[in-house]
């Protein structure tokens, strides 16, 4: 078997920061080294200078096959990834068709494997039609569950409060967790009827119907109904301040609840309209003003919020450029971005290198089961890694993006620390910010 040392770095973990070689055989870690201790190795990767960080695990991102493919492929999306330092994926349904079935979650899971550059789960839809299905979905190897409590979207309707509760119920006895995008649809689609009787088009209407009490209702009642069955749930793409109390209380409670938030929720809020043309804002949940981002970022620092996903959503240029905001593809791609700009928050003070590890994969790894074969660099673990030269610099340019669909929100943002090696089980697949050919190499990580 082959041995790859990692020497000369600093391994950063969830706690801490400490000189030492990595040993690698196989696929996974067999030891942390000191400096001179000898080991044998038919490899060595030079990595004085840089840190070592586990490889992100973003659990939200869509890859949009079937049926998008336009926008992104398997093949595109998991080289982003591998660019970005990103070593996990978790995909969601919401393709054509939907991933609601046994059948529809093996064929994804077929279609991805022989593109993958990078490990990946894939969602199962909860839905109506899918509650009898659930455990068999499971086997046919979902990693997790998607609920849209809010959607106007008809492959991945609402489902009944009802049928929430029974699907609740039986997912405790599996022990998955729920994803759940946390919005009250009945509210949606009440303000987005007024909204278009009264002819409005702008972008500030698309704030005005996704109101910060449709996030608030639908958190609320999700963690209540957690708590009734035990199931595990995990709030997405927080972008509410006015949730992050009842995210916290429902911890206080015993709730098994998780939540993420996103960089462009951090980063970005109404006030970049000013920047960028027309409705290219838009994304789901919305973006708010910049009242939002200091009590999430809060969130994220103290733990109510743990752990930071992408929401990869790429749609080309031309579908972001459309005059009427209802007709503007919501969302950016960010898996690629996404440890880039983090990593200039950390070294603008605003977290450290811990932190980000915490939140980039140490937290979902435990959330979601991957534990510790993910989320953590010790003996056992998978040998999913990137170094990291916080001194490069650059900056977010979309031409240079892998994504198909690249339209960016943080286009010419710096960057002040960028991930230069990622390795998957112990095989590069990028370097130097660009993919190599590994293809086939990601592996369903629920198998």
């Amino acid at each position: 078997m082959t041995a790859l040392r990692i020497a000369g770095g600093t391994v950063v973990t969830h706690e801490a920061a400490f000189r030492a070689d990595i040993l690698i055989r196989g696929e996974r870690i067999a030891a942390i080294l000191g400096p001179d201790e000898p080991a044998e190795a038919t490899e060595t990767i030079d990595a004085a200078g840089l840190h070592i960080l586990p490889g992100a695990i973003d659990v939200h991102v869509h890859f949009r096959e079937p049926g998008f493919a336009w926008k992104e492929t398997w093949a595109s999306g998991t080289r982003a990834a591998a660019a970005g330092g990103v070593t996990t994926v978790f995909e969601m349904p919401n393709t054509d068709p939907a991933t609601a079935t046994p059948d529809s979650v093996a064929a994804k899971i077929a279609h991805a494997q022989p593109q993958a550059y990078v490990d990946f789960g894939v969602y199962g839809l909860l839905s109506e039609a899918s509650l009898p299905h659930l455990a068999e979905m499971r086997a046919a190897g979902a990693v997790a569950f998607k609920l849209f409590l809010g959607s106007d979207n008809p492959r991945t309707p609402c489902p009944s409060d009802g049928a929430v509760l029974e699907a609740f119920e039986a997912l405790a006895g599996l022990g998955l967790r729920t994803t759940i995008h946390a919005e009250n649809t009945p509210i949606l689609k009440w303000r987005e009827a007024r909204l278009k009787a009264a002819g409005r088009r702008d972008f500030a209407a698309h704030l005005e119907m996704h109101a910060d009490i449709a996030a608030v209702e639908a958190t609320c009642r999700a963690a209540l109904f957690a708590e009734w069955t035990g199931a595990k749930i995990h709030i997405a793409h927080e972008s509410c301040r006015h949730s992050v109390p009842w995210i916290a209380h429902a911890k206080a409670r015993g709730v098994d609840i998780t939540a993420e938030t996103c960089p462009h929720y951090l980063l970005l809020s109404t006030a970049d309209e000013a920047r960028l043309p027309g409705s290219f804002l838009r994304v789901k949940p919305p973006l708010r003003g910049p009242e939002h981002a200091e009590p999430l970022w809060r969130a994220l620092l103290d733990g109510t919020i743990d752990m930071i996903s992408t929401d990869h959503a790429p749609h080309l240029p031309a579908e972001k450029a459309r005059e009427s905001m209802w007709e503007v593809a919501p969302g950016f791609p960010g898996v690629e971005t996404s440890m880039p700009l983090m990593l200039a928050q950390v070294s603008a003070g605003r977290m450290t290198l811990s932190d980000y590890v915490r939140r980039s994969a140490f937290n979902a790894a435990r959330a979601f089961g991957l534990f510790p074969r993910k989320g953590l660099i010790a003996p056992g673990s998978d040998a999913d890694l990137v170094l990291v030269d916080m001194a490069r610099r650059g900056e977010v340019r979309a031409a240079s993006l892998h994504s198909l669909g690249n339209a960016t929100p943080f286009e010419g943002f710096a960057l002040h620390g960028l991930p230069v090696r990622t390795l998957v089980r112990g095989r590069t697949v990028a370097l130097e910010g660009r993919a190599l050919d590994a293809a086939g190499w990601g592996r369903n990580v629920a198998a």
